[in-house]
């Protein structure tokens, strides 16, 4: 067994131990499911009586006291009497016999510690002897609809967190204390760079002053990374007619997702994706093999109605901003612009400081095929294709069933962030569905039609919620080209208001963004000020400086003393030009 398959079934096994415990503890109670997840694991229940926090510790005392007697799993396939016997009076359970019956599978029981569960399996053989009591905790306690359904009973699900030892539990608490202090819904609301009303909805942010400078900056980076590699810059409006997305497959594929307009003849949709309308801009030209590839480059907003209990800040909305790119080339050409987009990647994540123990993983298409457009063969032709380029290219990658997008495979890119936490940003995908759909064509050296491959990339993903990974990435300390205040100008008094204000005309014709604090405070007062605002440079002007036309600069790494004002602006012009970290 693998390290991460180890892993998992440990967290399974204690998702049945959990439960064990809960109803020694608690029995009329109902328990329902208690899946792995990425730090532990959790189990549903539907208690007689509600519980508490508090309660946490004795079922945790119970789990550590009962894990000693879980020497070894034991299972067993039973017929569908035997299980209802088993979980008479628990619909729960009695509702996911009757599933499993539906769908023609076996019903398996699983046993370990005198503790009987429905499962299909994924647990460690002997519990006693894998697990160690110091590695895991039970954390916390939400309520959670049966099977995700709002529709359905409020259960409350009790989630631990667990990992191969004591050592790493406590990494993850420390880093989970860490994160807590970079949360980017906190520092957007000190820093001013968001806003969320309820008036607007939820999922719906609005970009501050100081959040649409960090944006803009974002933006132009990724814009200054394509522009010089073929790709042209479009605009797609906001709605199109439903027809467009029937065609695409995005309407099966979104269903209650959509947002749905109805104008006075049409009805209309908020598209989902950009994917589509680029297909009607390269439709709508003749082009031959010379042109090859045509390359699409749209930062563009897209809407999809989540629901309200996943939105968050910034991190998962309604309203999602893709640094949206597609190309359209021949099969021959796949590697080389994959090549040149894996470059891009690398060249905007080395400048965000993200590059160390990034991972590649290949989605690819799951086994039941039903999900997906597209015939075999086309599958086979576009798996084949980003396989072979990540071994060219000796990306990092690890292949991933049940993880491809509906029109295609592709490469999703694994990043951490400062404090160790993983993020899927950037991706590629390779799509010989779409062009099929939209019967897009160029003419070949052979004056026939040619079908395109269409390739779909993001760097960023969603600006949305690239955003809120750098502010908690930077803990709001942004590198200087990202600030909104690039330097906060503190006159000692107001004789020196005039001076700064001289200094501040040098720092506007270098593209520099400034504040003075030209309020009534002490310099330690204005000091202090701008350390909590988090803005990079401090430039000190008092009589001294005004005598001598300097400045007395201070950075993040402490003071870098006085200087002439034109010296201070080479030196800030140099670490925004090279967009140091």
């Amino acid at each position: 067994m693998n390290e991460n398959n180890h892993l998992e079934h440990k967290r399974h096994t204690l998702a049945h131990l959990l439960s064990s415990a809960v109803l020694k503890l608690y029995p009329d109670t109902k328990n329902t499911i208690g899946p792995a997840i990425d730090n532990g694991f959790y189990y549903d229940f539907e208690f007689k009586n509600p519980i508490t926090e508090d309660s946490l510790k004795d079922i945790q005392r119970e789990m550590r006291k009962s894990l000693s007697k879980w020497e070894k799993f034991s299972h067993k396939e039973v017929s569908e009497k035997e299980a209802k016997e088993h979980f008479e009076g628990n619909p729960y359970k009695l509702e996911l016999i009757a599933e499993i019956v539906s769908k023609g599978e076996k019903i398996t029981l699983y046993t370990c510690g005198g503790f009987t569960d429905l499962c299909r399996g994924g647990h460690l053989e002997e519990p006693s002897k894998e697990i160690t009591a110091d590695s895991f905790k039970l954390s916390r306690i939400a309520g959670a609809y049966w099977r995700g359904d709002e529709k359905n009973k409020m259960l409350t699900r009790i989630y631990g967190l667990a990992f191969e030892n004591k050592e790493a539990l406590e990494n993850y608490e420390k880093m989970m204390i860490e994160a807590e202090k970079r949360d980017h819904r906190k520092l957007g609301r000190e820093l001013k760079l968001f806003t969320v009303s309820e008036l607007i909805g939820a999922g719906l942010p609005l970009m501050q002053p100081n959040g649409m400078t960090i944006r803009k900056e974002i933006e132009d980076y990724l814009w200054e990374l394509h522009k010089n590699k073929g790709y042209s810059r479009v605009w797609t409006p906001h709605i199109a007619k439903e027809a467009l997305y029937v065609m695409s497959g995005h309407a099966a594929k979104f269903g209650d997702e959509l947002f749905r307009v109805q104008g006075k003849e049409d009805k209309f949709i908020m598209k989902p994706m950009n994917c589509p309308h680029h297909m009607q801009i390269f439709a709508d030209n003749q082009f031959s093999y010379r042109d090859m590839p045509v390359r699409y480059f749209e930062p563009a907003t897209v809407y999809r109605d989540e629901k309200s209990g996943q939105l968050g800040g910034l991190t998962r909305v309604r309203a999602i901003t893709q640094d949206d790119g597609h190309l359209f080339c021949r099969i021959e050409q796949i590697e080389e612009e994959v090549s040149t987009i894996v470059n891009i990647i690398k060249s905007f994540y080395t400048t965000m400081g993200m590059m160390n123990n990034y991972w590649v993983r290949l989605s690819l298409r799951g086994d039941d095929k039903s999900k997906y457009l597209g015939t075999d063969e086309v599958w086979d032709t576009a798996e084949k294709s980003l396989t072979e380029i990540c071994e060219k290219l000796s990306l990092p990658y690890k292949p991933a069933k049940n993880e491809a997008a509906f029109y295609g495979p592709k490469l999703d890119f694994m990043f951490k962030d400062a404090i160790g936490r993983e993020w899927q940003l950037a991706t590629i995908q390779c799509d010989f569905n779409l062009p099929e759909r939209f019967d897009l064509s160029f003419i070949n050296e052979k004056s026939e039609k040619e079908r395109p491959v269409v390739i779909h990339r993001a760097i960023s993903g969603a600006l949305e919620r690239f955003m809120g990974v750098m502010i908690e990435h930077f803990a709001g300390h942004f590198p200087l080209w990202l600030s909104p205040v690039q330097v906060k100008i503190l006159p000692i008094s107001d004789n020196e208001i005039e001076s700064a204000k001289e200094f501040g005309k040098l720092l506007t014709e270098s593209n520099i963004r400034f504040e003075i604090a030209d309020e009534a405070e002490s310099l330690g007062k204005k000091i202090r000020d701008a350390k909590i605002a988090k803005v990079p440079y401090l430039a000190v002007i008092g009589k001294k400086e005004v005598e001598e036309n300097t400045v007395t600069l201070e950075g993040k790494s402490g003071t870098l003393g006085a200087m002439t004002r034109e010296k201070a602006v080479e030196l800030l012009s140099e670490e925004i030009k090279t967009r140091k970290i």
